[in-house]
């Protein structure tokens, strides 16, 4: 096969950059990456001319298209991370309904309270129809001629998994001829999959979090608190530019998988276990390290090997193509064969392998027993089989990973060894 190759070159050319309005946060910054790759090769600023549109229109035709798929005849949508997928729109949630319908057929519809009507308009990015709610009236009556307004006066309407039971169900007195039902199929079906923009901004947040993980292990030191090591964490977080949470475990409360309540300080030979990690314009970093203070025993060294195995194991399963629940199968099995568990049992594996990951920490689709999803490309999971040995310690390594045409690729280098934990 030939192979071709040489320096672009852009001296003398007139190049036009089209961008969403939508999605500013991210579109930006794919702009701006645009213009200096146009300049380094010699595009004349002046000859490069940055058209902004609205955009966004293809994620409300997807969502459409999977309504077909699962004979839903609308989705309505309250604020939270979906709403902020497919309209770019953040609204944080209170008693009052704010909200949109999206019909499978004709124009989408926004539910406001009349009082954050101008404030809504500054944050719409698209849709024209945008009905307001004063203090006595319902908002759910607006949702209910909305949906006959788009024809739907019978028929399948599916709430977001998030949305509260107050606004469906009040929804459902509204219209009590609708199937009120699950928009997962749609919202999740839609969301599992990531495109190159959000991988990247997933990437940017794994970055930084393991930067300042590296940073902030250089800190341990005899009699340290939780306190003080999260705060070492987090503060590396701020100056990397990014805002972030992190759960700090010392010594036997390493094997409570999400942390101790109680109060602990670092003594010599103390498992440490360090989880959590930063947003990047919404998009989450989940990375957990474990190792000791002091020089290792054989049976923390033992339980660490183990534990990457573990991961290994989970890893090389993430193939295209693969039901989910294989992967937990794999991880489990390194586990079980050296004698821990079975199953959840503890000490073991006493939850699933792995998450899907985005702009929420946990969200669709899960390595877990009985998942029969299919792993595809662009989906992004945590690898996370922790090993819990009450009364003891507790091991976990988490990476998340990514899913490529070629299999999976980590965000992160693993964990090489005990004695050391950043590549």
């Amino acid at each position: 096969m030939a192979e071709f190759s040489g320096t672009p070159s852009g001296h003398g050319r007139r190049v036009a950059v089209l961008a969403s309005r939508f999605n500013d946060a991210i579109t930006s910054k794919l702009v701006d990456g645009a213009l200096d790759a146009l300049v380094r090769h010699g595009v004349a600023a002046e000859d490069v001319d940055t058209i902004r549109v609205p955009g966004a229109w293809e994620l409300p035709v997807a969502a459409r298209r999977l309504m077909a798929d699962h004979r839903l005849d609308a989705v309505f949508m309250e604020g939270g991370t979906s709403l902020f997928y497919y309209t770019g729109v953040r609204w944080g949630l209170s008693e009052r309904t704010f909200g949109i319908v999206i019909p499978r057929e004709g124009e989408i519809a926004w539910v406001t309270p009349a009082f954050e009507e101008a404030r809504a308009r500054e944050l719409i990015k698209f849709g024209t129809d945008i009905r307001t709610w004063q203090e006595d009236e319902s908002p759910f009556r607006l949702v209910a001629n909305i949906l006959r307004d788009r024809g739907v006066a019978t028929g399948r309407v599916g709430m977001e998994e998030r949305v509260r039971f107050f606004i469906a169900d009040g929804i459902h007195l509204e219209a009590p001829h609708l199937d009120v039902t699950s928009a997962t199929p749609v919202t999740a079906g839609g969301r599992m999959i990531k495109s190159p923009a959000e991988i990247a901004l997933m990437q940017h947040a794994n970055d930084i979090t393991i930067t300042a993980y590296r940073v902030a292990w250089q800190t341990l030191h005899e009699g340290m608190s939780q306190g003080e090591l999260a705060r070492n964490i987090t503060t590396a977080f701020h100056r990397l530019g990014a805002d972030g949470d992190v759960s700090v475990q010392f010594g036997r409360y390493t094997a409570y998988p999400h942390g101790s309540a109680t109060p602990q300080h670092l003594k010599e030979g103390d498992v440490v276990m360090i989880d959590d990690g930063v947003k990047v314009e919404g998009y989450t970093a989940d990375i957990t390290r474990t190792g000791v203070f002091g020089a290792p025993t054989q049976r923390q060294r033992d339980v660490w090997d183990l534990e990457r195995r573990a991961q290994d194991a989970a890893f090389r399963t993430a193939q295209v193509g693969v039901p989910c629940e294989d992967v937990d199968a794999a991880a489990r099995k390194v586990i079980a064969d050296a004698g821990f568990g079975p199953g959840y049992k503890v000490p073991g594996l006493p939850h699933r392998t792995g998450h899907g990951i985005g702009l929420d920490g946990h969200e669709w689709t899960y390595f877990v027993k009985g998942n029969k999803t299919s792993i595809a490309p662009g989906m992004c999971f945590s690898d996370e089989p922790t090993i819990a040995i009450y009364g003891e310690f507790g091991t976990r390594l988490e990476d998340c990973l990514h899913v490529t045409d070629q299999g999976p690729k980590f965000f992160t280098e693993q964990a090489p060894s005990i004695d050391h934990l950043f590549a």
